[in-house]
């Protein structure tokens, strides 16, 4: 009887310390997507742009520097009556001695398990995704076509967002700002090895940093391809660059 009540108390204990784990770990939660993304009409932003682009002669890449805005106008629902921030974008010269000119309008849609935001090419990526934790990956041009051999993206096939630093400082040119995210989107050379005017090379890169209760602070991406037929060798016409480092906000 003894032997019953022991094995049985053995396996009751068992029992609770399963069922109080699977408890536990039902209530685990991540911090929201919006803590690094938040998104309030009336908010401004000014960033430093450096754009490079291609000169006529296209055997380089030239980069011209501006001060760009980015203005949450308003809020609109999209195709899925899903609720999204425009937001409006203005550029002037570094020293902001011209008026701004506005060159664009992007969308955010926030949700809980995603944030999507569209550009002006009414390109839709999946900017940040749950769980919003280290080395967490995902697809975030899944929405975009780049499987035809017409499609002008092909080179944003595949790209791989994962989180790393998260909670760590990053400096930018307001200064460094204690609490961030950096979402590395692609970090790619094909073929690999330095580059090489004889040869034919793409190379791709995309990052993305955000600051807790501030929102996007940095971002920078490259895309270019080394052409070397038909001569003379030269970038091609699709390759550009941008890079982003908040000044400040309000």
């Amino acid at each position: 009887m003894k032997r019953y009540f022991l094995l049985f108390f053995c396996f009751a204990s068992v029992s609770f310390l399963l069922t109080s784990c699977a408890k536990e770990s039902a209530t685990v939660t991540f911090t929201a997507l919006s803590d690094y993304y938040p998104l309030q009409t009336g908010r401004v932003f000014i960033y430093r742009l450096d754009s490079s682009i291609i000169p006529i002669s296209g055997s380089e890449l030239l980069v011209k520097s501006y001060h760009a805005k980015d203005s949450i106008a308003d809020t609109i629902r999209d195709n899925m009556m899903r609720l999204s921030y425009r937001i409006y974008r203005f550029v002037t010269d570094t020293l902001e001695t011209q008026p701004w000119q506005n060159t664009g309008t992007f969308y955010v849609t926030p949700g809980e398990q995603t944030f999507e935001f569209v550009d002006d090419n009414n390109l839709r990526f999946i900017k940040l995704k749950q769980p919003l934790r280290d080395y967490f990956s995902w697809d975030g041009n899944s929405y975009i076509e780049t499987k035809t051999a017409t499609s002008p993206y092909q080179y944003l096939d595949g790209w791989n967002y994962t989180y790393q630093n998260l909670g760590m400082p990053y400096t930018v040119e307001k200064g460094t700002l204690d609490n961030t995210v950096t979402v590395v989107q692609q970090d790619e050379t094909s073929p690999p090895g330095p580059f090489d005017v004889g040869s034919y090379q793409q190379r791709n890169y995309s990052v993305e940093v955000y600051a807790k209760d501030i929102g996007l602070v940095y971002k920078e991406l490259i895309h270019w391809t080394w052409q070397t037929t038909p001569p003379p060798a030269k970038f091609d016409n699709d390759s550009y660059g941008i890079k982003l480092s908040l000044i400040d906000y309000r």
